[in-house]
């Protein structure tokens, strides 16, 4: 990552890897695209309609921790002549915290991932480089602190916790993408990144939730999962900022009632290493 960009857009370049966190995009004709015949949505052409979902669907519209477990495959792509080729696998979790303030919501959480090996799926902490001929030691991506996002239905943007934008924000009112076909409703979005990134950045992600939970107003929390791809510059544990390429990671995952669903495997280490990581309710100021 380059040591030009400010520590804060950073973080929140590498908050949300897995979910995406700030979402956008442009509403559908209708709102939402669905079977003829099936049994009415919400109105999603509406931008408060946009708000609530989107927070059922990521995290809850109640304040608690919101916990999602991800696993998936990170591939480097290190020329136009050459096809992608798998890395490392990664496992992780994301914790989020949907804050209720009077313009909406402020969404705050954390990341940790791990790296495993490809082949033997063990956990790294060392990693053979095919192209620099180093061994690397292997580094958890860890992400979070004092940045999220502003949800509001004028949209979504980056802030501090304390709601202060990072960037003057681009008001308008809330419009996602969502479709249906038979008994699945899903969100698609790309992540919102503040001016000034490196251009191989970004995301495209797509959350999933039952129709009949969406329909049933009374669950705050939607039983969600997602499927996510990140394009983004070389792993700096790797140390090859100077080397033509970048990676694509492919990540899968579903948010859990509890973190006490996560892998025990995950989080016997997330426990002993990163413990201060596993909650997403914010500090008192």
């Amino acid at each position: 990552m380059s040591k030009h960009i400010p520590s804060s857009r950073r973080e929140v370049l590498m908050g949300g890897l897995a979910l995406g966190l700030g979402g956008g995009g442009l509403a559908l004709p209708g709102g939402v695209v669905q079977a003829a015949g099936a049994r009415e949505l919400p109105d999603f052409t509406e931008p408060g309609v946009n708000l609530r979902e989107v927070v059922r669907m990521q995290g809850s519209l109640r304040e608690e921790d919101v916990p999602w477990w991800f696993t998936g495959v990170i591939f480097a792509v290190t020329g136009d002549g050459e096809t992608p080729r798998p890395l490392v696998r990664f496992e992780g979790m994301e914790i989020y915290w949907f804050q209720h303030v009077p313009s909406g919501y402020i969404l705050g959480g954390n990341t940790v991932t791990f790296f495993r090996d490809f082949e033997t799926n063990e956990y790294l902490r060392e990693f053979r480089n095919p192209w620099t001929g180093r061994v690397d030691a292997v580094k958890p991506a860890v992400q979070g602190g004092n940045l999220g996002f502003s949800y509001s239905v004028d949209g979504i943007w980056p802030v501090r916790l304390s709601g202060q934008p990072l960037v003057e924000p681009a008001r308008r009112p809330l419009q996602l993408q969502w479709h249906a076909m038979r008994d699945q409703v899903w969100l698609q979005h790309q992540t919102v990144y503040p001016p000034g990134m490196p251009p191989m950045h970004g995301q495209r992600q797509t959350m999933f939730a039952p129709r009949r939970d969406v329909l049933d107003r009374r669950i705050d929390a939607l039983p969600s999962v997602f499927s996510s791809t990140v394009f983004m510059g070389w792993l700096k544990w790797m140390d090859m900022k100077d080397y033509p390429g970048h990676v694509i990671w492919h990540a899968s995952g579903a948010k859990l009632r509890s973190i006490a669903e996560l892998p025990r495997e995950y989080l016997d280490r997330a426990e002993r290493e990163f413990p201060e990581r596993l909650t997403a309710r914010p500090r008192p100021a």
